[in-house]
């Protein structure tokens, strides 16, 4: 048996398919983590959806702010951006099964076991393994909860960009979904800065990647991650982050968990002009 964590797919199926065949995976002893944005910018959104869903316990799963997104547009509480490429998800004859099989994806998953913990973006620097196990089940139970869309009609939006214990209500779980699902960047109090998508060097002062804030709470974590292209296949300071670029003209990645770590890349088809917004 293998686990495996794979960088954000965002609907290129080709080119996952390709780093299964390079990396041997086989559904009936194998084990696949995925660090979110399964959707959105390539070309095949609902086939991705489809085989990640099939695969039923050999699949992990945490939400990303693309996956996000696509369930506020179904929701009619999102604003479809130029770049979004949905259509195949929102027109599919499964699209009610697909969606509601995504709604239920957790924020965070930790395994004990393995060592390892698995987000979309990030942890803020001063939540602790069990402070940010709590705070995504109160965000996904909202997410889940949320029958009339109301969670992702608030959802959107910078602030608050500090997390304090006594924020309450709409601006509590926005604070929790910015930090798992977009953090890049904070200063060193832990205020977010989720403007700035650039790679570490370009920020601006006073900024510094989440991951190298002195003395974070989480340091004692094996963290993997994505959402951060410009970033690159990235090792160090107890987290490994996984998104490569892959739309970017970049690659799709993986890394082996159990045992020793061993990385995988394979080039993606599904290439979009840098000057897009990520």
């Amino acid at each position: 048996m293998g686990v495996y964590a794979i960088g954000d797919v965002q609907g290129c199926a080709d080119a996952l398919y390709a780093l299964l065949e390079c990396i041997g995976f086989t559904a009936e002893a194998d084990e696949l983590w995925f660090t979110g944005d399964l959707v959105n910018r390539g070309p095949a959104s609902a086939e991705v959806l489809r085989f990640v869903m099939g695969l039923r316990h050999r699949a992990h799963v945490v939400l990303g702010n693309h996956d996000l997104h696509l369930l506020a547009v179904a929701a009619g509480k999102g604003q479809r951006h130029r770049q979004d490429t949905l259509e195949d998800v929102l027109r599919a004859p499964d699209c009610a099964q697909l969606l509601t099989w995504l709604r239920t994806r957790p924020l965070l998953h930790h395994d004990a076991h393995l060592g390892f913990t698995l987000v979309h973006a990030g942890l803020l620097p001063s939540w602790d393994l069990a402070q940010a196990q709590g705070l995504a089940r109160e965000a996904e139970a909202a997410i889940r909860q949320s029958e009339d869309g109301s969670f992702f009609e608030h959802m959107y939006g910078n602030q608050p960009d500090r997390w304090d214990e006594n924020l309450r209500g709409w601006e509590r779980l926005r604070v929790v979904v910015n930090a798992l699902t977009r953090l890049r960047y904070c200063d060193s109090t832990g205020r977010m800065d989720l403007r700035h998508k650039g790679a570490p060097g370009t920020q601006p002062t006073g900024l510094v990647p989440w991951f190298e804030v002195a003395g974070r709470a989480n340091r004692d974590l094996r963290i993997l991650f994505g959402h951060w292209s410009t970033l690159g296949l990235w090792q160090g300071q107890g987290v490994i982050g996984l998104d490569s670029g892959c739309l970017w003209g970049g690659k799709l990645s993986a890394v082996r968990l159990d045992g020793e770590a061993i990385f995988y890349s394979v080039p993606c088809r599904c290439y979009r002009p840098v000057a897009e917004a990520r």
